[in-house]
């Protein structure tokens, strides 16, 4: 589990007159305008994931929108209170958080050029700050699709974005499958290639004898990714060409396709310092 981001309330400037009224002078604001522009524009390779969720209840909190302070980029988490933001800057990187009954809040990173840093955000809700002030309603049963985990969270955002074809554990119990190849023998644009009793997986649209990358527990692994056993297995994704592969896969060996395992035990994101 990551380390959360107790995420600070946010507060407006006061505003106040600048010592003499005078206003800024053109040339001084041409000169901070061509060097705040580089920096507002400026991208790079790292990355910022995690969970929102309400720190009372450690529930997903969805449609929450968190917002680059630099540049005004902003993304959504998703129905599981998921988020990604990708191509930020390597230093110091400050976001604004919106969500539906929290106060605004805000919060600092530390990246590097080409880091992949997990922070999972804690909002505090009005409601909670409320007391006991709040009306008592009526429970009310809500049923939903059954989640695999946080661990999984990956698998389910993709999954939700549909780019490729998906099966769980409970599609590999109902289909009966023995192996990894009998488990994704039947899917769109899936060959397998067979001989004798041993059978490797082939993309129906890549070249002949052109194997796909295997990507177990979020590495790759095309020594053992072939030979998983079935009862290891919680949920795969299937890649069958470039056009599929999701951005996270696309700097590999991907032109064959790519294969992602997600095993039962397999070992949780390491936290970061």
């Amino acid at each position: 589990m990551s380390r959360p981001i107790r995420a600070l309330p946010y507060s407006r400037r006061s505003g106040r007159r600048r010592p003499g009224g005078g206003a800024l002078t053109a040339p001084l604001l041409a000169a901070l305008a061509l060097v705040a522009s580089p920096i507002a524009a400026q991208k790079g390779s790292a990355r910022l994931f995690g969970s929102v969720v309400n720190r009372a209840t450690q529930g997903a909190i969805p449609g929450t929108t968190i917002i680059h302070a630099g540049d005004g980029r902003s993304v959504t988490s998703d129905s599981l209170g998921y988020y990604l933001f990708p191509d930020l800057a390597a230093g110091i990187v400050r976001f604004t958080v919106r969500a539906p009954g929290y106060p605004i809040a805000t919060f600092a990173v530390a990246l590097t050029n080409g880091e992949r840093m997990e922070r999972d955000i804690e909002l505090d809700s009005l409601a909670a700050r409320a007391g006991d002030g709040a009306q008592e309603l009526p429970a009310v049963a809500v049923e939903a699709p059954a989640s695999l985990g946080r661990r999984y969270a990956d698998f389910e955002r993709r999954k939700m974005q549909g780019r490729g074809q998906y099966v769980t554990r409970a599609d590999i119990e109902a289909n009966g499958a023995s192996t990894l190849q009998d488990a994704v023998r039947n899917l769109r644009g899936v060959n397998l290639d067979c001989a004798g009793s041993e059978c490797a997986i082939r993309m129906a649209r890549a070249p002949m004898r052109c194997s796909p990358e295997y990507v177990v527990d979020e590495r790759v692994d095309n020594m053992f990714g072939p030979s998983v056993p079935i009862r290891d297995i919680e949920a795969i994704e299937i890649y069958t060409g470039p056009s599929e592969v999701p951005g996270e896969f696309a700097g590999r060996n991907a032109g064959c396709g790519v294969v992602v395992i997600w095993t039962r035990s397999g070992p949780p994101r390491k936290r970061r310092p």
